[in-house]
């Protein structure tokens, strides 16, 4: 579930992708003022009560139709953050370069910065959280490491090691609070997958004949975390780039539209508006990437799907360079982040609007809450801000 930037959510605070009812700021605000008007009957006429009421619609209407801020809240840290995980409004996780692992528990206004010991060289590129204690990280390569924390990030303990050659893990995705999946790139062919139905305390491969055929110079982009959704019913899909960009799925993969042929090139991130339903994916789909080699090049770098990807359509405006990572706020609005700056779509990605040249790997919304916050080079973190 894809909890919404712009809603107001009413749903349980569980570590895990919940339904929830939708009540939309602008609704809200309108509702209030019709309560609040009738108040005012008491003492006034009837016709400055409509006139009242017209007047707070149409600022409604306006504050709906508000474009986004990007506010930065903390950067200096020495590392590139390309992992991020925001369990609700106050609790967030990142990690990144030189073993860092960084937590905040009030929203983003302080943070506490860790370095993993015995891993100071490692990327830490993907991180899933799952309360103020519990987190897990996942180091890249050389060898491959999952690691897991139930003490805040005081200590750590390894739960996944392997030393394979040309083992290299680029994302996890939990699709509640027991089930999760990890994708490396192709060994032999295949595409790597491992799974964990226990929180992440073990971790188990696919078979080989579960494992998806690669194309050849297909792979995955440890740029965000985010070219890997998975769903309850058993259901993942898999955005890969490379020589050869699909979108990778039960029972039949598909060729993506975007921008391949080269090993900078293809998806680098994947996010499904699947309504409020965990168990489920929904049909709406988009995917951005382009060529990292090419931060401002808009040339096939985003496709959204309606129908669960059997017809892709193009953007009439494109987001404005190469985008690493994109995630849903509501059904209408998206957000997209990349090297050269955060895009925002309020139309279902047809059209986007160049929101800040600030520099960002990855952008995460919320599982139980409102709160979208981004994370890029430096220890730059950032929160998307409506509010202006």
């Amino acid at each position: 579930m894809r909890v919404k930037n712009k809603t107001i959510l009413a749903t349980k605070m569980m570590p895990e992708r919940l339904n929830h009812i939708e009540i939309s700021p602008a609704n809200l605000l309108f509702y209030r003022s019709i309560f609040q008007s009738v108040n005012m009957m008491k003492s006034s006429n009837l016709f400055c009560f409509f006139i009242g009421l017209l007047m707070m619609q149409t600022s409604v209407q306006l504050l709906a139709q508000s474009t986004p801020e990007v506010m930065l809240i903390t950067s200096g840290t020495k590392t590139s953050l390309r992992g991020l995980s925001v369990v609700n409004d106050n609790v967030i996780w990142v990690s990144g370069s030189n073993g860092t692992v960084g937590k905040s528990l009030n929203g983003g206004k302080n943070w506490n910065w860790m370095t993993v010991k015995g891993f100071e060289k490692k990327e830490f590129r993907d991180i899933e959280g799952f309360d103020g204690n519990t987190a897990i990280i996942m180091a890249i390569d050389s060898p491959a490491y999952i690691l897991k924390t139930t003490d805040g990030g005081d200590t750590w303990k390894v739960v996944y090691e392997n030393r394979a050659k040309g083992m290299f893990l680029d994302a996890m995705d939990f699709c509640d609070f027991a089930n999760g999946m990890v994708v490396g790139d192709p060994i032999d062919k295949k595409v790597f997958l491992a799974y964990t139905t226990d929180n992440g305390n073990t971790w188990k491969e696919f078979p080989d004949d579960k494992k998806p055929l690669a194309d050849s110079g297909e792979a995955f982009f440890a740029a965000s975390g985010s070219n890997i959704r998975l769903y309850r019913d058993g259901s993942y899909f898999l955005a890969s780039g490379g020589t050869a960009s699909r979108l990778i799925k039960k029972p039949a993969s598909v060729v993506l539209p975007l921008i391949q042929g080269k090993e900078t090139t293809g998806a680098n991130s994947i996010d499904m508006y699947d309504n409020g339903n965990p168990a489920k994916p929904g049909k709406r789909i988009i995917i951005v990437g382009g060529d990292f080699n090419r931060p401002a090049s808009t040339e096939k770098n985003c496709f959204y799907t309606n129908d669960g990807g059997k017809t892709w359509k193009a953007p009439k405006v494109a987001p404005h360079g190469y985008r690493s990572s994109v995630e849903y706020l509501s059904q209408k609005d998206i957000v997209a982040c990349g090297i050269n700056g955060v895009d925002y779509s309020s139309d279902g990605g047809k059209t986007w609007k160049w929101i800040s040249n600030e520099s960002f790997h990855v952008a995460r919304i919320a599982r139980n809450g409102s709160a979208l916050f981004l994370a890029g080079e430096n220890g730059k973190i950032a929160k998307l801000n409506f509010e202006h």
